[in-house]
């Protein structure tokens, strides 16, 4: 059941968050599909710019629809990430989408909410959710490319009074992630005290954590034992702290370098274990079911687990 966004993060706020997952292939789509109906928990799937760039806008957003189909009993949003303000206007606009992202972090303040309050106004004329962000993440993911110097945490009280001015649905929030496969420097942890604070200067409003990947370290082992190259250094959101974040006002969880490291171990195996096998379907069945598993086991982490047969839509 495709459904508002906003619906969802009224009942999740402040008991548990929702997966957000982000999609290249088919066969994630249809992996994280599974992995919801499986944990009977409400999903968001989620299209980039990038995305776009890679297979043309609409094209990722109608495979989400069909392939939903087959799958009635899962609740799910689709939504656009990091998304550019003609991006946004694009998606509101083409009936595909439940909420949109607009990305202008990376300009002055005042810039930030002329054009969120531009996409806010125009997504609630169609019933769209709009996330903005404040504060910036660092690390590299896509196109998103912040340096450490550049990256800071966001301000509660600019928070507020960005979040009045501009009458955004939910806010991303910058709390110590970075995008990338490099979640945190040094010891891993939020800044869950920031967290607090933000929540604290605008109860009720759904935070969205993003860089908020779990990072493996035994799918980087995988990987590398099957040719890979990926530092071992790699680290991700600690697994108990999503419980902290979602009781702190965060409603959203994103989550795409999981996903990333699933496909590449399971490509990078095959091709080393079926080194004549040229038939895609083989390692896509097993990315189905490996991303499927990841989304049950993250909706168990994020709290939404078993939720969707109680959830008022």
């Amino acid at each position: 059941m495709f459904v508002a966004s906003l619906k969802l993060f009224r009942q999740a706020y402040g008991r548990y968050a929702i997966g957000a997952y982000s999609v290249n292939s088919l066969e994630q789509i249809i992996g994280i599909l599974i992995g919801a109906a499986e944990a009977q928990a409400p999903v968001i799937v989620q299209v980039s710019g990038k995305a776009h760039e890679y297979v043309g806008m609409g094209v990722l957003e109608a495979a989400i629809h069909a392939a939903a189909c087959h799958y009635p009993q899962v609740v799910f949003g689709v939504h656009l990430d990091h998304g550019s303000e003609e991006q946004a206007h694009e998606c509101i606009d083409s009936g595909q989408y439940s909420s949109v992202m607009v990305d202008a972090s990376m300009l002055p303040f005042e810039d930030n909410v002329a054009i969120t309050r531009r996409v806010t106004e125009h997504g609630h004329s169609k019933n769209i959710t709009v996330e903005a962000e404040l504060g910036r993440l660092g690390g590299k993911e896509d196109d998103i490319a912040v340096e450490d110097k550049d990256a800071f945490l966001t301000d509660p009280g600019m928070a507020a009074e960005f979040v009045r001015m501009t009458g955004v649905d939910s806010l991303a929030v910058a709390v110590g992630t970075s995008h990338g496969i490099h979640k945190f420097k040094g010891q891993p942890a939020l800044h869950l005290t920031r967290l607090a604070q933000i929540q604290q200067a605008m109860p009720g409003v759904p935070l969205v954590l993003h860089g908020a990947s779990s990072v493996s370290a035994s799918e980087i082992e995988r990987i590398n034992a099957a040719g890979g190259k990926v530092d071992s250094r790699a680290n991700g959101v600690p697994e108990n702290q999503y419980a902290e974040a979602y009781r702190r006002g965060v409603c959203k969880i994103n989550v795409d370098t999981d996903s990333r490291l699933i496909w590449a171990r399971v490509t990078r195996e095959n091709f080393r274990d079926h080194p004549a096998n040229i038939d895609l379907r083989e390692p896509g069945k097993i990315v189905m079911v490996e991303v499927a598993h990841m989304v049950a086991q993250h909706s168990r982490l994020f709290g939404c687990f078993g939720r969707s047969p109680n959830l008022s839509v």
